[in-house]
């Protein structure tokens, strides 16, 4: 039975700053204050997934090589405290069940590192991500920073105003154990 716990987070407009279709590393900027709010979760016992949908793959705007550099350099402003990171490059148009707001990557990882889901986080800034984590029966927060002030009504449990903000609130709120 899954028992770790876990914090997912959406990659673009939520833990780096939102740039369409990012493809240079000199582009990415860590959203100010993140690294030490992960630090913070990895110290009280969580997890640190990345979960991203990256459709620039299928539709030719980014390649595997300037996806990865871009994820290495953020991974490097967040001080490498990134557990995991998992990526999705279907188009919209031709989702599979791995493309949020499908659950596919949130499974994977549940299994891969015996994560209970339902004892873990999704924070994203789009509807696509709140109900991803809503499906997986994850709690979730929208944060208003990339696209999220056009998801407010997204039906998150908590809206905040950046990734600092979204980690404040899952310190604060009461854990099972």
């Amino acid at each position: 039975m899954p028992d770790r716990r876990a914090v997912f987070f959406d990659r673009d407009g939520t833990l780096m700053e939102e740039v369409d279709y990012c493809n240079n590393p000199a582009d990415v900027r860590a959203i100010a204050g993140a690294a030490d709010g992960l630090a913070r979760l990895r110290a009280a016992g969580w997890m640190i997934i990345i979960i991203t949908n990256q459709s620039g793959l299928s539709s030719g705007k980014i390649t595997q090589v300037q996806y990865e550099a871009v994820n290495a350099e953020l991974i490097r402003q967040l001080d490498g405290l990134i557990d995991a990171v998992y990526f999705c490059p279907d188009a919209p148009a031709n989702p599979t069940h791995r493309r949020k707001p499908g659950t596919g990557m949130l499974d994977e990882a549940s299994c891969e590192h015996g994560i209970d889901l339902t004892r873990s986080w999704m924070v994203g800034d789009k509807d696509i991500d709140i109900l991803c984590g809503r499906k997986a029966g994850c709690r979730t927060i929208l944060v208003e920073t990339g696209y999220g002030k056009k998801h407010l009504s997204a039906g998150a449990e908590f809206i905040a105003r950046d990734v600092t903000s979204a980690i404040a609130i899952i310190q604060e709120f009461p854990q099972q154990s």
